[in-house]
């Protein structure tokens, strides 16, 4: 019986020791590796090219003062709509004292000439009445008081101007009402009643007293690469897509390529317009950024499969198409346009063929499996 057990120990062991030995052996076996899966489908394929920038008016005009003084009155917000000829706001002029002093003695001078001018006019009628001097005298007499009384007119006339902006023979019109251009919106009043304003001349632009702009006519300003921009033209559809603005589109024409490009940051850029294409009750905002997608080329309904399935040989590009479990053959294609992400094939596959794809990485299937 002791033998019995003894030999049946032995033969346990035996065969602990034989299964031990088979189980370190399969593991120590590398797994072949295993790959995803691919096929080709029947998509379209758009190459664009992406132009940042920013959407602005295409008329957007500072409306500045004719004369300096200080805002007296503002009568307008940014953010209002207003017409041609619509008053903005009014100017209380503040007269230089060089020119005002040189004003009021024009006007002293011309009062003394025109009371001299007078006096020898009646003398000149008198006598002309009595026949003692001929009617060339009388004639330059009058002429003289006539001058000397338009001479006065003007000296009160430029007085009124330098004062209050305004003259009495045409009171309606003055330059101290500031009036808007255009039609449009007032985007920015930085203004406000009791600022200094200085008037646009030869030496200085001006105070802007606001700035008016037609927000229903705007335009896509934005710049492309020189790598770019031989493969644009004027005239191409142009999709804009406004980060302020969520789930919405805009459409654009390409108008203007600039012909000469700008260095910024180490690279040539060339600045392009688009004239946005507004529909009705579409508003957009003065200065939005916006990124502008300009269609270079596309292919609809081909075949295509994902660029990074493609392999090269000798510059020729192929794929790999799984004929059993584990065993895969080169299969040469043709391939067309690319989007940089996937690639149309011209011939050498088929939809229905099964294309070698990534490793698939162990660890990451255990993981997904749990």
């Amino acid at each position: 019986m002791k033998k019995v057990i003894k030999i049946f120990g032995l033969s346990l062991i035996a065969i602990l020791f034989i299964g031990t030995l088979v189980f370190l052996y399969k593991k120590s076996q590398k797994k072949p590796d295993q790959f995803e899966i691919k096929s080709a489908s029947v998509n379209s394929i758009i190459k664009k090219t992406v132009a940042t920038g920013t959407v602005q008016p295409r008329k957007e005009i500072e409306i500045k003062p004719q004369v300096s003084g200080i805002i007296e009155k503002v009568y307008l917000e940014a953010g209002q709509m207003v017409h041609k000829e619509d008053v903005m706001a009014q100017i209380n002029i503040i007269p230089d004292m060089v020119t005002l002093n040189n004003a009021e003695s024009r006007l002293k001078r011309a009062q003394l000439n025109f009371e001299d001018a007078k006096i020898d006019f009646d003398r000149q009628t008198t006598l002309f009445e009595k026949k003692v001097i001929s009617k060339e005298d009388y004639q330059k007499a009058n002429l003289s008081y006539n001058s000397s009384r338009e001479e006065v007119e003007s000296a009160e006339n430029n007085l009124e101007l330098i004062r209050k902006g305004v003259t009495k023979s045409s009171a309606k019109t003055t330059n101290t009402l500031i009036r808007s251009t255009i039609d449009g919106m007032v985007l920015d009043v930085p203004v406000k009643e009791g600022f200094s304003v200085i008037q646009a001349n030869n030496f200085n632009a001006g105070t802007t007293i606001a700035t008016v702009a037609d927000m229903n006519d705007m335009i896509f300003l934005g710049k492309v690469d020189e790598t770019e921009v031989g493969k644009i033209k004027e005239g191409m559809n142009i999709e804009l897509t406004i980060g302020a603005i969520d789930n919405e589109k805009f459409n654009a024409v390409l108008k203007y390529i600039a012909p000469k490009g700008k260095i910024e940051n180490g690279a040539i850029q060339f600045e392009i317009k688009a004239d946005v294409l507004l529909k009705k009750d579409q508003f957009i905002r003065s200065g939005y950024s916006a990124n502008a997608n300009i269609v270079l080329d596309r292919r609809d309904s081909v075949l295509t499969i994902p660029e990074g399935l493609l392999k090269f040989a000798h510059d020729t590009a192929y794929v790999e198409i799984e004929k059993s479990k584990d065993a895969y053959e080169k299969k040469f294609v043709k391939t067309g346009l690319s989007d940089g992400i996937n690639i149309e094939i011209v011939s050498g596959i088929t939809k229905e063929d099964k294309i070698k794809g990534n490793l698939i990485d162990p660890k990451k299937k255990l993981e997904e499996k749990k």
